[in-house]
């Protein structure tokens, strides 16, 4: 795998470090701290990372989990040393804030639902029903549109009780613009983006609110990423397919949702209901934000160091570990020359 080597040449003698910030030599160093902000959908493998990678350098990364639109807001105001978002900037939104981007993983939205006797990979849903069930219209779970597509499973007679993301959530951006795709009355009434005017549902803050209301409310439905339904014990669906395949979450089938994709220097890709076997109708990378003058240089070689380090052995078995899927090693090249080309360091 390559690495950033040019611009970190420079730079490390810019500053005057005598030795990597690796290992011991990094404990000799006085220790840096990086700050982060935003998404919640990646925030495990964050977290993970940057606990190994303070034991192994001695520096922090301090990131913290506030919702993708909030972690947009923070890197553009600069109270932050890079945002993390599952909504991707457009390519105009990036020259006027003066930032780049690149996608860490990919991962996968789930419905998680608490139904009395359903476990994990036993209800089956699709796109047309899934919109109808958010946007109020199918109210029960036992509704012959739900009872269609489960004709082996004995469905309660118990209202639905649908929760949602009350902040402005790159995972509701997956999740709304999915069913734009899959549902017409959804789309032409409802829309997608990071917030939505909500038909219906309770809210939760951050991909752990949906969690907690989930687990605690009877007969809930919440969208939230594959990590925080297996973390928490939750039960959760399967979908069909764009192909009309019924599809179970997981690593494979993330991966198969990004398997034709072809990358481009912004990186924007919808990774949501794509074509191929054992694709996941909800995919989706999430993306790390930064501004390309970086006038702290040791701030910024950190960052590179950070990242650099998540993309490697260690860093992505902690990926594949909690349950999101590595990006492929031909997309991990372009990202660090794409740094390489982009940053400007001063």
């Amino acid at each position: 795998m390559k690495t950033i080597t040019s611009r970190i040449t420079k730079l490390t003698a810019a500053v005057a470090f005598g030795m990597a910030l690796t290992g011991t030599a990094a404990m000799a160093q006085d220790p840096v701290t990086v700050t982060g902000a935003g998404a919640s959908f990646p925030a495990p493998v964050y977290a993970k990372w940057a606990a190994e990678y303070a034991k192994e350098t001695g520096n922090r990364i301090n990131y913290q989990s506030i919702g993708s639109s909030a972690g947009i807001k923070q890197i553009d105001a600069k109270t932050v040393d890079f945002g993390a978002s599952d909504a991707p900037l457009s390519e105009e939104q990036l020259k006027e804030k003066g930032l780049i981007q690149f996608p860490t993983l990919i991962g996968g939205v789930v419905l998680a639902v608490n139904v009395e006797g359903i476990k994990s990979n036993e209800l089956v849903l699709d796109g047309k029903t899934l919109g109808d069930i958010y946007l109020g219209k199918i109210k029960k779970w036992n509704d012959p549109a739900i009872a269609t597509l489960n004709p082996n499973l004995t469905l309660p007679d118990q209202a639905i009780s649908v929760v949602r993301r009350a902040d402005g959530s790159g995972t509701s951006f997956i999740f709304t613009g999915y069913l734009a795709k899959v549902n017409d009355e959804w789309k032409n009434n409802v829309g997608s983006g990071s917030t939505v005017n909500w038909p219906i549902g309770i809210g939760g803050k951050g991909n752990d609110g949906v969690t907690a209301f989930v687990q605690r409310i009877e007969g809930s439905i919440g969208y939230v990423e594959y990590a925080y339904a297996k973390q928490n014990n939750l039960s959760y669906t399967k979908l069909v397919s764009k192909d009309g395949e019924i599809v179970s979450p997981g690593i494979d089938s993330f991966s198969a949702a990004a398997k034709e994709v072809k990358w481009n220097e912004t990186f924007v890709q919808d990774l949501t209901d794509k074509p191929g076997a054992n694709a996941w109708p909800l995919a989706a990378t999430t993306f790390i934000l930064l501004h390309k003058e970086q006038n702290k240089p040791v701030i910024a070689k950190e960052i590179v160091n950070f990242f650099n380090w998540g993309y490697g052995k260690q860093g992505q078995e902690i990926v594949v570990g909690l349950d999101y899927a590595p990006l492929p090693a031909n997309v991990v090249e372009i990202i660090q020359e794409t740094l390489d080309k982009e940053l400007e360091i001063q």
